[in-house]
């Protein structure tokens, strides 16, 4: 007799588990990359390094992470779809104004020593990255919060809102990545303890984007 093609389903719920693991690792190995390595964090320090610092910790952390944890709302906080729907809203806005942040400190520590703005692929990516999410909030806000009642337009614009939010989030672990790679190379790290912290984080930020795209495939397990 054959089995029922349910039994091979797996559940968003144990990629979910490890996505939150990875959430966790990221967040320590980026604070003690900063805190231990790179001489700390300050808005306002004749240590410039110390605002540059604001940008990693701002962008990974803020708006890499927070905005992960926002597409796997759906899959992993058991509420009504608008209590969802509120928390999925309010975390991509957390995650905008870190970027917005994090943007804020490399043109400010740029602007101070006098280097060149936007001149590399990472912050190419970088810049267009924070600039789709920014649209695509503002659009989410208008089609599924302002405008909840028309179902119908609702039901249309749904996978083309998911898709592109996919989309930009996999430009964020890009320029994430992209970023950590540009770092390593300024700093011409070789073997060492801050060179295994930064290559580590870059390889969990690429597992966390994997674990998030796995996460939204799956079905949920209620």
């Amino acid at each position: 007799m054959a089995l029922k093609s349910s039994s091979y389903q797996t559940s968003a719920t144990p990629i979910s588990l490890f996505a939150h693991l990875v959430f966790i690792a990221i967040f320590i190995l980026v604070l003690v990359w900063l805190l231990k390595f790179r001489e700390g964090l300050s808005f306002k320090s004749d240590n410039k390094l110390k605002l540059f610092n604001l940008h990693p910790l701002f962008m990974v952390i803020g708006f890499v992470l927070i905005s992960g944890q926002a597409i796997m709302t759906y899959k992993t906080f058991p509420a009504t779809r608008k209590r969802q729907k509120l928390v999925h809203m309010t975390l991509n806005f957390i995650a905008l104004l870190a970027a917005i942040v994090g943007l804020y400190a490399v043109f400010q520590y740029h602007h101070d020593l006098g280097i060149p703005h936007v001149y590399t692929l990472h912050s190419w990516f970088g810049i267009s990255t924070a600039s789709l999410f920014f649209l695509q909030w503002l659009f989410g806000f208008f089609a599924f919060w302002v405008r909840a009642r028309d179902s119908t337009t609702r039901a249309n614009l749904a996978p083309w809102h998911v898709l592109l939010g996919m989309v930009i989030f996999s430009m964020a672990i890009v320029s994430a990545v992209t970023g950590l790679i540009e770092k390593f190379t300024f700093m011409s790290l070789r073997r060492g303890q801050e060179a295994l912290i930064v290559n580590f984080t870059g390889l969990l930020i690429f597992l966390f984007g994997v674990s998030v795209g796995c996460t939204v495939l799956l079905p949920r397990s209620y």
